[in-house]
């Protein structure tokens, strides 16, 4: 049986830790301090330094008890903002913040859960193989500390991530590719009163631009968004420079690269409307993640769902997650749901069977 008291006391814990991105150290501290007593191989690897952090990834290795092949855990320990003196507040079996703050389920439900987990098969002496848990920092910030892991530590060559919302039993198998972009818009300042007729308006540039390009839902598996515009000066001078940066994703690498290519075009053909020049850049954020129907992790995690009353739900979803890097990395992966409501926001509570539910999983998926 999950200690459910145990379980609750520990995401309780977790939860009043600050950890907002790059200042994860007081949640790997707690995790070190916890998981040493037990006697387990922990490292802390250099993600931290490489991405201007306070600490690195946490990784955990746990040796074998029963037979199979390795097989990892993973959860991030930093936060969203609002998330500086969380106070949890336990009421009618839900748990939710007491003030201006989010809750931190996302994602200290899922190390809870994968604590409880190991915790259980390791009391009730039950067979294991060799379980790695991966405890990352930044990922609400770009995923990188899953960038930064140290993947020479770990075996397993599958991994279940704990940082999806959704009911107990959804199992994520599909997320996209993310694009960032810039565009800068060059153009000619000119005296706006006097003679505007010899500047170029970059603003104007970039108008005519956006005006033309598809934006928002392009299709089921492809969003672009631009999300800031920067630039110009006083009213009295035409502006020579305004920069917009945005988004693109999608589940398929070909759309999102037309995607992106149509969103130059839109560029090129506001230069050659009214002069001017422009850059154009995009870099990829992180991969795609496309789990195969015939995946022997996917499988697994149907019929362990079967044995515990869960309703499955194999879905894809709009956002990233590690899940994106370590699928990246080649290895098999999925991301399940953890029951997490509202999150991002001082709406965000968490169920307390919710939680026992996804310790109960873990633990399934643990033996093998």
């Amino acid at each position: 049986m999950i200690n459910t008291e145990r379980l609750i006391s520990t995401f309780l814990d977790l939860v009043r830790i600050d950890s907002p991105a790059l200042h994860e150290k007081g949640v790997a501290d707690h995790l070190c301090a916890l998981l040493s007593q037990r006697g387990y191989d922990i490292r802390i690897d250099d993600a931290g330094p490489a991405i201007g952090g306070d600490t690195g990834n946490v990784i955990v290795r746990v040796p074998a008890t029963g037979p199979g092949d390795a097989i990892a855990f993973s959860a991030h320990m930093d936060c969203v903002p609002p998330c500086l003196g969380i106070e949890p507040v336990v009421a009618d079996g839900v748990i939710r913040a007491a003030g201006n703050t989010i809750l931190g389920g996302d994602d200290k439900a899922g190390i809870a859960a994968i604590l409880e987990a190991l915790f259980h098969l390791e009391e009730e002496k039950i067979p294991h193989p060799e379980l790695y848990l991966l405890f990352t920092v930044c990922e609400e910030a770009g995923m990188f500390g899953a960038k930064h892991l140290d993947f020479s530590r770990i075996k397993a060559r599958e991994v279940v991530v704990l940082d999806a919302g959704g009911d107990v039993g959804t199992i994520i198998v599909r997320a996209p590719s993310k694009a960032g972009i810039t565009l800068t818009f060059h153009g000619r300042s000119a005296h706006a009163g006097i003679e505007p007729e010899k500047g170029i308006s970059a603003i104007q540039l970039a108008a005519h631009a956006v005006s033309r390009m598809n934006l928002l839902r392009i299709d089921e598996e492809t969003v672009a968004n631009l999300g800031r515009i920067e630039g110009g000066g006083p009213t009295n001078i035409v502006p020579d420079s305004v920069t917009l940066t945005g988004e693109a994703r999608s589940q398929t690498g070909s759309k999102l690269l037309a995607q992106i290519e149509h969103m130059r075009l839109c560029c090129v053909k506001a230069v050659e409307e009214f002069g001017g020049s422009f850059d154009f850049s995009h870099e990829i954020s992180y991969p795609a993640m496309d789990v195969p129907a015939h995946s022997m992790l996917l499988h697994r995690a149907l019929h362990a769902c079967n044995n515990l009353n869960l309703t499955a739900a194999v879905k894809g979803t709009g956002g990233g997650s590690d899940a994106n890097i370590f699928a990246g990395k080649g290895l098999s992966c999925i991301n399940l749901g953890i029951g997490m409501s509202r999150v991002h926001t001082t709406d965000e509570f968490i169920r307390i069977e919710d939680l026992v539910k996804s310790a109960q999983l873990t633990a399934s998926l643990m033996q093998r």
